[in-house]
């Protein structure tokens, strides 16, 4: 599934509109996965991925209409989060402040070489909201956390790829369709052992060693009795393609 965030006349900022249905979205996958087995985030046009929150939309907010916003971008961020089924960024464009912290939250990023990320909140008064102070320390370390965040300094594709925050830099007109051509290779693989598997490394980073080894196991004895075990295995011993059904 592609999920494009499309507002390029203003570089794709997050207005609460759009924080509400992606929210709604992502949210809805918590209750039902349906068929759906990876999906791709990117931005509409080729200059922005997110520009992060508009602030057109903020100039003239109260202090509680500012708050009760925020309160959808959290639970967008923590259904982006917790969503089953995995996501890859595609990274098209400038990834800034909000939108920097809607990469991050997927679970890896491909990004075009003219892209920028930053996080810029400590400029304008505020800090990362939407996840950056956790998920950017988990990606690239606290120390380059501190520094990309506390500077609030723009960096580019190539530095996101050396720290471990993004994994592939591609050209621009080839990131989509690597990420469609990954996606699909995931498709192809057990739904639920995708799954179990997303939530073992996710949760697991959490936990002490042992604990994660614990979960990985609780993880791994759900997919033994699935139909998808006995297709696996029985399409190895017949020597063709498994087909794989999500049960």
């Amino acid at each position: 599934m592609l999920v494009t965030l499309n507002r390029p006349a203003a570089a794709n900022a997050m207005n609460t509109q759009l924080g509400t249905e992606i929210m709604t979205h992502f949210e809805s996958f918590n209750l039902d996965v349906g068929d759906v087995r990876c999906i791709i985030l990117t931005g509409a046009g080729d200059r922005a991925f997110c520009a992060g929150a508009d602030l057109k939309e903020r100039k003239d907010m109260t202090d509680a209409a500012w708050t009760r916003q925020h309160l959808i971008y959290e639970r967008m961020v923590r259904a982006i989060l917790t969503c089953p089924i995995p996501i890859i960024a595609a990274v098209n464009g400038a990834a800034y402040a909000g939108g920097c912290e809607l990469a991050l939250a997927c679970d890896f990023i491909y990004a075009a070489e003219h892209s920028r990320f930053a996080l810029t909140e400590v400029t304008i008064g505020i800090m990362p909201g939407a996840g950056g102070t956790q998920t950017l320390a988990r990606a690239a370390g606290e120390r380059r956390a501190k520094e990309i965040i506390l500077t609030g300094k723009p960096f580019t594709a190539a530095d996101a790829q050396q720290w471990g925050i993004v994994n592939r830099v591609l050209p621009s007109a080839e990131v989509v369709p690597e990420a469609l051509s990954t996606a699909d290779v995931i498709a192809r693989n057990a739904p639920i052992s995708v799954r179990q598997a997303k939530q073992a490394i996710t949760r697991g980073l959490n936990m002490s060693l042992l604990d994660g080894l614990a979960f990985e196991t609780e993880a791994y004895y759900r997919t033994v009795p699935t139909e998808d075990r006995r297709e696996g295995i029985a399409s190895f011993n017949e020597k063709r393609s498994p087909n794989f059904k999500g049960k």
